[in-house]
């Protein structure tokens, strides 16, 4: 009897192995698939899903799709865009009027707003080229895409992702990081 179970163990073990052994490294590296919720954006539902196609199309390690249950949730409101992170690929964005209403481009905000959930900081360069620039970049600036320091940031975030690390910020664009609530 206790022959038998030790067998039945050993071979478990010993399939394991050689399944584990015929991984390869592209497989071993698979793309972190987010899932998104953006059924609360309002009018921001389709820039948003635009956002997550340039981000698709911008890095390899990382995959934004819409679906539930949601890593991030993105929320439209009337006060001024901002993402709250939990941890590296979950958060809540809120898709803000007031900066739409003061003439930034909608996709601009969205894709930097998941450059934050992507684990980017503000950085208040001013330049329209640096999607992370925010609202230091000019009112005119409708430049949604990630330059390639960001781009390369994010793809490393993502490099063999393991266990999640704590973040717990908040982003309010025209403030910087601040601790969450």
């Amino acid at each position: 009897m206790h022959l038998r179970r030790f067998l039945r163990t050993l071979s478990a073990l010993v399939l394991g192995l050689a399944v584990l052994s015929s991984v390869t490294p592209a497989q071993a590296s698979a793309v972190r698939v987010l899932r998104y919720d953006a059924s609360r954006a309002a009018e921001f539902r389709t820039v948003v899903d635009q956002a997550a196609q340039v981000w698709n199309a911008s890095v390899t390690n990382v995959r934004l799709v819409a679906g539930t249950p949601a890593d991030f949730v993105v929320l439209a409101d009337d006060g001024w865009p901002r993402a709250q992170v939990r941890s590296l690929g979950k958060g809540t964005i809120w898709m803000g009027r007031e900066a739409v209403g003061q003439g930034y481009y909608p996709l601009r905000i969205a894709t930097h707003e998941m450059g934050h959930i992507l684990g980017l900081p503000d950085r208040r360069t001013g330049r329209c080229t640096d999607l992370m620039s925010g609202s230091s970049a000019p009112v005119s600036c409708t430049n949604a895409n990630p330059n390639s320091a960001e781009r390369a940031e994010v793809n490393a975030n993502f490099a063999g992702f393991s266990a999640l690390t704590e973040i717990d910020r908040l982003y309010v664009d025209d403030a910087g990081l601040v601790p969450a609530p």
